[in-house]
């Protein structure tokens, strides 16, 4: 059996709900200072690299249960920059989950504040994109794009803007 694929096109009102979500455990882990859910979050983000909403814990509660309930059409967005702020949400989760462990098991002040700062982080990052719409990770991507670092195949949708702003065709 193979893992889904991460999908190309993703529903934007669906990852603002995602966010909204990863939101609230962001905060829940820099609130309590447990370590666990930033595990958490690292697991789930890498679920969600790895093999789009599908395996993603989070998003499959957010589909199923939240997304239902938003009466907003589907706004269809580029699902390669969403995949690639969900890495970067991986790793910093991870850094996060390990520097928080660290400083609970040694006691260590550096990587209490690496765990506060990242903690932190996970905490801006989401909140931009659930509540202004602002995709860090995607403006990163976009920025990689354009110097040439991420070919324009693996978002043709991103390389051509001229296609996001063309009207849509008659019916």
């Amino acid at each position: 059996m193979a893992l889904p694929r991460y999908p190309d096109v993703v529903d934007e009102v669906t990852v603002r709900l995602v966010a909204a979500a990863v939101l609230v455990v962001g905060a829940l882990g820099l609130i309590t200072g447990q370590w666990w859910w930033y595990a958490a979050l690292a697991l789930d983000f890498v679920a969600r690299v790895s093999g789009g909403p599908a395996l993603s814990p989070i998003a499959r509660s957010v589909l199923r249960w939240v997304r239902p309930l938003v009466s907003a059409a589907p706004r269809p967005t580029a699902g390669p920059p969403k995949r690639f702020a969900a890495a970067i949400g991986a790793v910093l989760t991870t850094v996060g989950a390990v520097a928080a462990a660290a400083a609970w098991v040694t006691g260590s002040a550096a990587s209490a504040t690496t765990a506060f700062a990242v903690g932190s982080l996970m905490v801006v990052f989401p909140a931009l994109e659930a509540v202004a719409g602002i995709c860090v990770g995607c403006l990163v991507f976009a920025r990689l794009m354009r110097a040439g670092v991420i070919p324009h195949d693996v978002c043709v949708a991103c390389a051509d803007i001229t296609a996001r702003n063309a009207p849509a065709p008659a019916r």
